[in-house]
């Protein structure tokens, strides 16, 4: 089958489901189902997304067939951030809450206090060069323990690069399962942070976060 008859298909689904969900019906959800089902078996699915609530704001969340690739705070607008994974991932985006269960679940079991490490795969590839280390490395600390800005440069393997490790973690596609919350100032203040300050601050207190560590 050709790219631009896959597209005509996904195309075709997609208004489909806009149709159903406009209907809001008990039949019009059976044949958004059907149509997730049919769309999932012919591979014509390559990010799915599904909108999930937190106690920081409704989370939007985004996986390939190699893992979870993007999470978004409220501050962002879901049709923005569709439209970018059309543009950087794949056109072929569509709604599938089923693929995101386990990224769900996670998810309440961590805001519930009962998970410290998330495990599930990730998709890195929204991620380059120098900012992509500086997350790798930004996902290994530890549940509860912060770091500076100063440290997540060295461990990237360029301690100069402080500003540079600082955009890293600000364009960070993965929050909260790539804890960027747990990077502080040198002095122990909070920095920046895509979810906003507050978010930032009550993810720190959820963990009883301790002092950056040497």
């Amino acid at each position: 089958m050709t790219t631009e008859s896959n597209k005509q298909k996904t195309g075709d689904i997609e208004r489909s489901l806009r149709d159903a969900a406009r209907r809001n019906s008990t039949g019009a959800d059976a044949l958004a189902q059907e149509l997730i089902r049919r769309a999932e078996q012919e591979g014509l699915i390559d990010v799915a997304y599904a909108e999930i609530d937190s106690p920081v704001g409704r989370l939007l969340l985004a996986a390939t067939p190699r893992g979870l690739v993007r999470i978004t705070f409220p501050i962002e607008t879901p049709e923005k951030v569709l439209e970018e994974l059309a543009a950087s991932v794949s056109p072929r985006v569509l709604e599938s809450p089923a693929k995101l269960d386990q990224a769900r679940r996670e998810l309440d079991r961590y805001f519930e206090g009962r998970l410290q490490d998330f495990d599930l795969p990730l998709d890195w590839q929204l991620t380059r060069g120098f900012y992509r280390k500086v997350l790798r490395a930004t996902a290994r600390i530890p549940y509860g323990q912060t770091r500076s800005y100063t440290q997540m440069a060295k461990r990237a393997g360029s301690p100069r690069a402080v500003r540079a490790a600082g955009s890293a973690l600000g364009s960070n596609p993965l929050p909260i399962v790539v804890p960027c919350h747990r990077v502080l100032r040198s002095g122990g203040a909070l920095g920046g942070y895509g979810g906003g300050l507050e978010t930032k601050q009550a993810l720190l207190e959820l963990e009883g976060a301790l002092k950056i560590a040497d």
